[in-house]
């Protein structure tokens, strides 16, 4: 159960390191309970965070459930970087550890071209240079997306990202989970970081995807059959025949792994093949071109990380599951029987075939072909087939940006870029954009957009008070170009999706442990308040904390306490008063990875939460940030069949009383009755972190 990590303490090898982070391989591996295993059952998520685990017992293979510390390949942080340093600094260390760990790109607010915000793209620029730490400054392109061009996030390497799309590492077949601003200064300070390895599912991908249907479409239809949190803080294999995987592109994969993160997933991966490797040798190819344009020593430069060595490697060396691997869950989608899907609107979970929204004669005003999910060399050339000769409808706007400068000149050569500008497009530096709500062209109140990118929650691409929609590159601009919601001219007839789903009851999963745990000294053993009860299920951190609001370091506390909750209920402010005990529905902080989202709520002196249940990266800010959290579905079902869930933030006049280390909830309810919740308790780590007020004030305690 959620924050019970210390209860499942483990003894120190007497000759074993002590690590930096609060949560270590050592103290908390609920498996060391297990016997160790004869048979190879580890899945591909398993293997590779194998390799990356430390500190491991000798012989110890890591399972789902596991807590373990990892020292990632390598480590992202885009803009946020900005935010990082403070923390790096504040913690007490002055050096990074490792200097080829970290990268940074600068991507998300780059429109902005006030004083203050190039300030800040100076001062990390200078950072970097300072600490030796490769860096990509505005323009070049969005930072997942260098990530693959560059090599960083390479096949069977586990690599992590300040941001919540770094699952789409998965497309080219490493591990690419998220962490939070605090993780990453940590792994700057210490080359480390901690992970629990999640729950794995095995998707079954059979037939072959038919022409004109595209990776858009599959993430978006997975995130439509599947939309019950069935995959909720996993992690995705993508497995098939030969036929199913050769049918999707690595850039369509790429896709996929992406959106895998709004489907509420931590990672999703696809095998190492012959595509990959084709791929690779590809971009190969061109990096070596542009090294050696301008050579006149006559040595052949080659590329640090994509290579003939590091590709070889991989043919050499792969990583499979192995044939006793376990699973949670085993999905199945037959590829042959799906057709073009729109996600919306402002829901992910919400997809519904083109041709059933053509009919319903949907007008636009906005059109994107922007972000990291669908903004590449392909993408740019399936939009370009359909508005060649042709011109955007009038009243519409329909904004281009490359994923990258690279793809940007890779669609200049084939002439797709100048086919955009000719039908109307208006052109927007390489970067995130209005993707994150950021710049230029958001959506105005009573605007629809129609968008490929990868999220479309309420007032992330603008006003809340307007409609977004996600669809593919090729629907994008077939919308753009009739006004309305549409297809291209040629797409597969709607069929019904074939699909199956089955638990797996023998997998491995993650222990559910409760047991009795001492408070520490000046921990408070029992926390009391009102609940106040916002009963939306997958309510995301855009809701929570708007994103125009992420990158502004400047915010205070006070400034917090003002928007906490603003595009989910303005009225919300008006509503919480300090010491309530808020409670969530299920999924709850699902979305980016911003921080704020967990230390907005704390703003208003909210010290603990009760959920149903919590998106992964919501923990991770929370725990981090000194932010109690406790899962209390049966509570939640109550709330929600007892006070009701018309009201977006309702004062429920019931009364909890938490004992927060010995896993019980005492709530007395209006008319003076009482009940008493099971849950999980609050562990020793997690008292500890927040009795040193989070993570950093933990790690400076330890330096």
């Amino acid at each position: 159960m959620l924050l019970s990590l210390s209860s499942r303490s483990i003894k120190h090898s007497p000759n074993a390191k002590t690590s930096l982070l609060p949560i270590t391989a050592k103290r908390i591996i609920p498996s060391l309970y297990r016997t160790y295993a004869t048979v190879d059952t580890q899945n591909l998520i398993e293997k590779i965070v194998q390799k990356y685990a430390l500190d491991l017992p000798e012989g110890y293979k890591v399972k789902s459930g596991d807590y373990v510390t990892i020292r990632p390949h390598h480590v992202l942080t885009h803009d946020n970087t900005g935010a990082v340093i403070p923390k790096f600094k504040s913690i007490g260390a002055t050096k990074i550890y490792d200097p080829q760990q970290p990268v940074y790109a600068l991507d998300h607010d780059v429109q902005n071209k006030s004083e203050k915000n190039l300030n800040k793209y100076t001062n990390i620029e200078a950072w970097a240079k300072q600490h030796n730490v490769d860096f990509y400054p505005a323009g070049r392109g969005i930072g997942h997306q260098v990530m693959i061009e560059e090599g960083y996030a390479f096949p069977n390497t586990l690599t992590v990202a300040s941001d919540s799309h770094s699952n789409m590492y998965g497309g080219i077949g490493a591990l690419g989970t998220p962490i939070v601003r605090t993780d990453a200064a940590a792994i700057w300070a210490t080359g480390r970081t901690w992970w629990q390895i999640p729950p794995v599912v095995k998707l079954e991908l059979t037939g072959k995807l038919p022409q004109g249907v595209t990776g858009k479409d599959v993430i978006i239809t997975l995130c439509g059959l599947f939309n019950k949190d069935q995959v909720l803080n996993t992690a995705i294999e993508f497995h098939g025949h030969e036929e199913a995987l050769s049918s999707i592109s690595v850039e369509d994969r790429l896709a996929i792994a992406n959106m895998t993160t709004e489907w509420g997933a931590l990672a999703g991966v696809f095998p190492v093949d012959q595509l990959t490797i084709d791929f690779l040798r590809k971009r190969q190819r061109r990096l070596e071109f542009v090294l050696n344009q301008f050579n006149v020593n006559g040595k052949r430069q080659v590329h640090t990380r994509i290579n003939n060595d590091t590709i070889q490697a991989l043919i050499d060396n792969p990583i499979k599951s192995s044939s006793n691997a376990t699973y949670s869950k085993t999905l199945t989608l037959d590829l042959s029987t799906l057709s073009p899907h729109v996600s919306g609107p402002n829901s992910v979970k919400v997809a519904t075939p083109v041709s059933e929204l053509e009919h319903q004669e949907i007008k636009i005003n906005k059109a994107y072909l922007v972000s990291c999910v669908n903004s590449r060399a392909n993408d740019l050339k399936q939009a370009a087939q359909i508005l060649k000769g042709k011109k955007i409808k009038e009243g519409v706007e329909f904004y281009v940006a490359a994923a990258s400068s690279e793809v940007q000149k890779e669609a200049v050569e084939s002439g797709d870029w100048q086919t955009l500008i000719d039908a109307g497009a208006k052109i927007l530096p390489a970067g995130c954009g209005p993707c994150v709500g950021l710049g230029q062209g958001l959506l105005k109140e009573g605007e629809v957009g129609i968008s490929a990118t990868n999220r479309n929650f309420k007032g992330r691409m603008g006003s809340p008070q307007a409609l977004a929609y996600l669809a593919s590159p090729a629907v994008v601009a077939a919308s753009a170009l009739s006004g309305k919601i549409a297809g291209p001219s040629h797409m597969p007839e709607y069929q019904q999706p074939k699909f199956t789903i089955k638990t797996n009851a023998e997998a491995s999963s993650i222990e559910n442990t409760s047991a009795k745990v001492e408070a520490l000294p000046n921990f408070p053993s029992v926390i009391k308040g009102e609940l106040l009860f916002c009963p939306a299920d997958n309510l995301n951190t855009d809701g929570i904390y708007p994103g125009k609001y992420t990158y502004n370091d400047d915010l205070t506390t006070d400034d917090m306490k003002k928007v906490v909750m603003e595009n989910y209920d303005p009225n919300f402010v008006n509503i919480v008063q300090p010491g309530d005990v808020l409670v969530g529905g299920y999924n709850f902080g699902t979305g980016s990875s911003r921080e704020q989202a967990a230390t907005a709520i704390k703003s208003r002196d909210i010290q603990i939460m009760v959920a149903g249940s919590y998106s992964d990266i919501f923990k991770r800010n929370s725990v981090n940030n000194a932010l109690l959290l406790i899962e209390s579905p049966n509570l939640v079902n109550d709330l929600k069949a007892e006070v009701g869930t018309s009201a977006l933030t309702k004062r429920t006049g019931w009364h909890i009383t938490i004992h927060v280390a010995e896993g019980k909830i005492a709530v007395r309810k209006h008319d003076g009755e009482e009940k008493i919740y099971k849950v999980g308790s609050l562990g020793r780590s997690v008292q500890e972190i927040w009795l040193a007020n989070g993570l950093e004030g933990w790690v400076k305690e330890r330096l």
